[in-house]
């Protein structure tokens, strides 16, 4: 099972997504981050093999946030939006070094696991 760390502003968003991931047993969601600064101490502290993270935060976008998430060794990155696809977010997630984008109306654990596998 893979660590997961959610990271988003929106806590009705991150409640369903924990509880969509854990019900379907691909993933144990290790903790939760509202914005940028505490997703980066929160994914030193705890060690996520994932993390799934909005593409607009409060105090950054999630675009920026990858290479700090990633570092040298990080967990894989997986970014999210309320948004589709059609404003290119896919390609900008791949350039940002993300394993890829997923709308948040398409938002399953096994669309996560799809894109981590």
């Amino acid at each position: 099972m893979k660590r997961l760390l959610i990271v988003d502003d929106d806590a009705r968003f991150r409640m369903l997504a924990r509880m969509l991931l854990e019900d379907a047993d691909e993933f144990e969601v290790v903790g939760e981050a509202p914005d940028g600064d505490t997703a980066v101490t929160a994914a030193r502290e705890l060690g996520p093999d994932v993390v799934l993270l909005d593409v607009h935060l409060p105090d950054t976008l999630g675009f920026e946030l990858v290479p700090r998430l990633k570092g040298d060794d990080g967990p894989t990155v997986v970014l999210v939006s309320s948004r589709d696809d059609d404003g290119g977010y896919g390609q900008l997630a791949e350039q940002a070094g993300a394993a890829g984008f997923l709308s948040k109306h398409d938002f399953s654990s096994a669309a996560i696991a799809r894109i981590v596998s």
